[in-house]
């Protein structure tokens, strides 16, 4: 898979702007990838050394819509934690 395929964006919420001094971000990835392919996206798009990597796979919401039953996307997220002295500018 594409690299910019894996990564789809930087989350950027309070709880991942937290984590940041320490060095571990947030990104928004494809459902498909496992954790070897997103750390291989995160070191080859932003250049960095990565040393972990955590998955999540937040389910959808039950939502309405003029009084229509729909449902929000399912996502999944990694918590992505970088080498000491790394950051993504």
């Amino acid at each position: 898979m594409d690299s910019y395929y894996i990564i789809k964006s930087v989350l950027r919420t309070e709880k991942s702007i937290a984590g940041e001094p320490e060095g571990k971000y947030l990104f928004l990835v494809d459902k498909a990838a496992n954790k070897i392919e997103i750390k291989r996206a995160v070191e080859e798009v932003y250049k960095v050394k990565v040393e972990d990597v955590n998955t999540i796979v937040a389910k959808g919401k039950i939502k309405r819509v003029r009084h229509q039953p729909g449902k929000t996307p399912d996502t999944k997220k990694a918590y992505v934690r970088l080498a000491a002295g790394q950051k993504i500018e």
